[in-house]
């Protein structure tokens, strides 16, 4: 039935039962009306309305559902759906509506793919640079300043000293950036060594305590799903250094049911709603990328809890 015929049907019902009242129940109208019989007439205009607006609100029920859904869906969140049982022009629109939905979420997830990759590719090249131009002159400059010590007299010696200091200090530096930009570990050695290596290189940086805890039965994964495992636990590390004042945070890589669970749980100050920040939609877009769910939400003792589900279906042969 359309949208027309039906709210063409529950006014007809409206009326028809207003008009059985008035032709079969013993009420008069006079001339002038008298306050009994208006009190009647407008009883039964309420009772009318009422029921007509009930009628209306549930033959509309599927339309609301649907407006409340446009206004709170979330690409990045993906499989809000709607039931759509039925015919009719409600049903339509709401099978329309899904399908529009799915198009766009899979248009999304393959524009945010390209993008990511894009990324990666960029940081790659920037990483390679750093460590091939950057870091081999900086270490050209330590052996150069290091000869200068050793043949300078003792007054200028101290002062060479202090800047090879300085320039040791910012190759570390720059080894660093070059680590987070491309982590090699990752592409050499695995995830498990690779978020070793994070944590590590975290905890020395923060001095937050940090308490790892690997699975020894992960299956082998994708390149891409690894390194969206990488970037999601190194963006919840930041953000527990950075918001949570926390003093430890469990970094946990399990197997579970065909998938691969990680988990970040700080002891810091937790969220009551996590604010969708670059960081979290950054996160929320590499779940995608990897086929997986990304879930945020207060730990068991007040702190915050980061969960990223990947499906875990192993490297091709």
């Amino acid at each position: 039935m359309s949208l027309f015929w039906r709210i063409f049907v529950l006014n007809a019902v409206v009326l028809g039962t207003a008009t059985a009242l008035l032709l079969w129940a013993p009420v008069t109208v006079s001339v002038p009306v008298l306050l009994t019989e208006a009190v009647i007439l407008l009883g039964g205009l309420a009772v009318m309305l009422v029921a007509n607006a009930v009628l209306l609100r549930l033959g509309l029920a599927p339309l609301d559902r649907l407006t409340r859904l446009m206004t709170t869906v979330d690409l990045l969140r993906p499989g809000q759906r709607l039931p759509a049982s039925g015919g009719g022009e409600v049903a339509e629109l709401i099978r329309t509506f899904n399908a529009m939905l799915e198009r766009l979420e899979h248009e999304r997830a393959t524009s945010s793919a390209r993008a990511l990759l894009a990324q990666e590719a960029e940081r790659r090249r920037i990483a390679q640079e750093l460590h091939d131009e950057v870091g081999q002159t900086m270490t050209a400059i330590l052996l150069g300043l290091k000869r200068a010590a050793d043949e300078a007299p003792q007054g200028l010696r101290h002062q060479l000293c202090e800047v090879q200091e300085i320039t040791r200090e910012s190759l570390d530096e720059v080894r660093h950036l070059v680590r987070r930009l491309r982590p090699g570990v990752l592409d050499d050695l695995g995830l498990v060594s690779a978020l070793t290596s994070l944590t590590e290189d975290f905890a020395t940086h923060t001095g937050l305590r940090v308490v790892r805890r690997f699975a020894t039965d992960l299956p082998a994964l994708a390149p891409e799903t690894e390194l969206v495992l990488y970037r999601v636990a190194q963006e919840s590390l930041t953000n527990a250094a950075r918001h949570a004042d926390a003093e430890r945070v469990t970094v946990g890589l399990r197997h579970d049911d065909g998938s691969v669970v990680l988990t970040v749980v700080d002891d810091g100050c937790g969220i009551t709603v996590p604010r969708e920040g670059a960081g979290i939609r950054g996160m929320r877009e590499r779940a995608l990328l990897a086929g997986g769910r990304l879930e945020i939400s207060a730990a068991p003792r007040t702190g915050t809890q980061v969960q990223l589900t990947a499906p875990a279906p192993g490297r091709q042969p």
